[in-house]
């Protein structure tokens, strides 16, 4: 008897009828510098990207892939141990060590990349993972991959993760977390994790995907914002797609560490190099973000402006101090249905559902750019305060 044909119909109809089907978007950038796009052919207004600095756009970025592209071409050719590791991938891991204060960094081709690899290269025979709940999902699919026993440890709980560190004393510990979530914009408890790490002897990774460019007095991230060392927090994990506008990430930390990536992490042996041009726009991006400080100083005071008046309009907001501003909806259908009207009125602001996020915590994700202007932000708390239900 023959078996059935596989059909992908009743699962994407089940997605239909629960809200949860996932619909790619179509945008044209018409001017570069502003939050300004088009959207499946509507002019609106992005409220959604992570491009926090508004460095995406921005000319000298352009210039410097161009020109590197005019002497290396588009494609690095090969992975990092045959011939692709070439002088721009060496100068910005240099520059990426420098600016994060560690002994050395390797550049990975995505951020999930970076994060499978190195729990894969850390997860050695015996090992354990911990993480928490809320983690990324390339930090969860790191520890489910590494063939580690992984536990995850209730969001932000340092205490929590003592008592499961104190359960399992034996055998090589990694902890993981993000240092901002990226779905409520909170920070993980840095300083009480990295004790608790410290007491049990574990080794705390810490993915500061949203922290970076951002966050700390000088926009070194989450780790410069609670004072962490380098010793405290031995793994730092960076995107490049994010507050820095280009693409890629990386892994910051000791010669040791970023050694053992090189020989065992299978996400950076067994793929092509990131382009060259690529890391050329990153060096340059690295060196506004620390010449032009008015960015960070913007988008921070843009995310205080909005909050500011989304209270005084009665809206309830989540802690999160960061450019990351969600308003939980409850169901998928209620998130679609206030997303779709925002976009009506010209302002795009996601919809983000199970299982990205826990099941009845369905929101709209809004994040803030220096490429938005004053008006972006009155405009939207305007249109948020007729659609959604305030306190």
């Amino acid at each position: 008897m023959a078996a059935e044909p596989l059909s992908f119909r009743p699962l994407l109809a089940e997605l239909d009828a629960r809200d949860l089907r996932r619909q790619r978007r179509t945008v044209r950038r018409d001017a570069p510098g502003t939050a300004d796009i088009e959207l499946d052919g509507r002019s609106c207004i992005d409220f959604c990207s992570n491009d926090y600095l508004g460095l995406a756009a921005h000319p000298q970025l352009v210039e410097a892939f161009i020109a590197a592209a005019r002497i290396h071409g588009v494609g690095a050719r090969a992975s990092h141990l045959i011939t692709g590791h070439q002088a721009e991938h060496e100068s910005l891991e240099q520059e990426l060590a420098a600016y994060t204060g560690r002994e050395r960094a390797i550049v990975f081709s995505t951020g999930y990349m970076a994060n499978l690899g190195l729990v894969r290269a850390l997860a050695t025979r015996g090992a354990s993972v911990f993480g928490d709940e809320l983690n990324h999902a390339s930090l969860i699919d790191g520890g489910r991959l590494s063939g580690a026993a992984l536990q995850r440890y209730p969001h932000a709980d340092a205490a929590a993760l003592e008592q499961q560190l104190a359960a399992q004393p034996s055998g090589p510990r990694i902890v993981l977390t993000d240092g901002v979530f990226s779905m409520d914009g909170d920070l993980a408890p840095l300083p009480e994790l990295a004790a608790a790490c410290a007491r049990r002897g574990a080794f705390l990774a810490v993915d500061d995907a949203h922290g970076l460019g951002v966050i700390g007095e000088t926009g070194r991230g989450s780790l410069e914002h609670f004072g962490l060392s380098p010793a405290e927090v031995p793994a730092l994990v960076g995107t490049l797609g994010k507050a820095f506008g280009t693409f890629g990430a990386f892994v910051a930390g000791s010669e040791d560490l970023v050694d053992t990536l090189i020989q065992r992490a299978r996400t950076y042996i067994y793929t092509t190099a990131l382009p060259p041009a690529v890391a050329a726009a990153t060096r340059a991006a690295l060196a506004v973000s620390i010449a032009e400080p008015w960015r960070r100083l913007r988008v921070l005071a843009l995310t205080r402006r909005f909050r500011e008046l989304a209270t005084a309009a009665g809206i309830e907001l989540g802690p999160s101090e960061t450019p990351i501003q969600p308003i939980l909806q409850g169901s998928a259908e209620s998130a679609m249905r206030a997303s779709n009207a925002l976009l009506e009125r010209g302002f795009f602001v996601a919809a983000i559902r199970p299982p990205t996020v826990p099941a009845d915590t369905s929101r709209l994700r809004i994040t803030l750019s220096a490429a938005h202007r004053d008006e972006d932000v009155e405009g939207l708390v305007a249109a948020l305060a007729e659609l959604v239900p305030t306190e």
